[in-house]
């Protein structure tokens, strides 16, 4: 398969709301292998397709250890509590922020064969599916951000 070019801010295609997918064929495939791909390539746990500059409402997950899940379609069905932690973006190379997510998140979706899963996510996986969720609705972390100084560098970060 292959690798794809990230998109970063301030790609527009980052900012688009993602458009349902209707039928799952060959090249939805081929799209979710070459997602998988760079995700992995990417280190990452999570990317959606506007990541890749691709407006539809597709996501891939690997958390470590575990199978890779696909989201095609997914809807957070419900969001349970409050919890802050710290949060970056393969498309916002280099930052991070400190930010609320919700303790427990329920997620309704298809899985790359069209079955309708449910999935309900808890820490981490929580944490991914709310990401990966806003990125097909055009909303990227730093969004969630009352204030755009509350973003620092990874190297800052580090050197403290």
């Amino acid at each position: 398969m292959a690798v794809l070019q990230m998109r970063t801010l301030p790609d527009p295609a980052l900012r688009q709301r993602a458009k349902r997918v209707s039928k799952i064929d060959d090249s939805i495939q081929k799209l979710i292998d070459n997602m998988i791909d760079t995700l992995r390539a990417s280190s990452g746990v999570g990317l959606a397709a506007p990541q890749i500059g691709v407006p539809l409402r597709i996501a891939v997950i690997e958390m470590p250890g575990e199978e890779v899940i696909t989201l095609i379609n997914p809807v957070v069905v419900k969001r349970k509590g409050e919890r802050v932690l710290t949060e970056g973006c393969l498309s916002v190379p280099g930052y991070q922020a400190e930010i609320k997510r919700s303790l427990t998140v329920k997620v309704r979706a298809q899985d790359r064969h069209g079955k309708e899963i449910r999935l309900k996510g808890e820490g981490l996986f929580a944490h991914v599916l709310e990401h990966e969720t806003d990125h097909l609705n055009g909303t990227l972390y730093v969004d969630h951000l009352e204030n755009p100084a509350e973003l620092y560098r990874i190297e800052d970060a580090q050197e403290m």
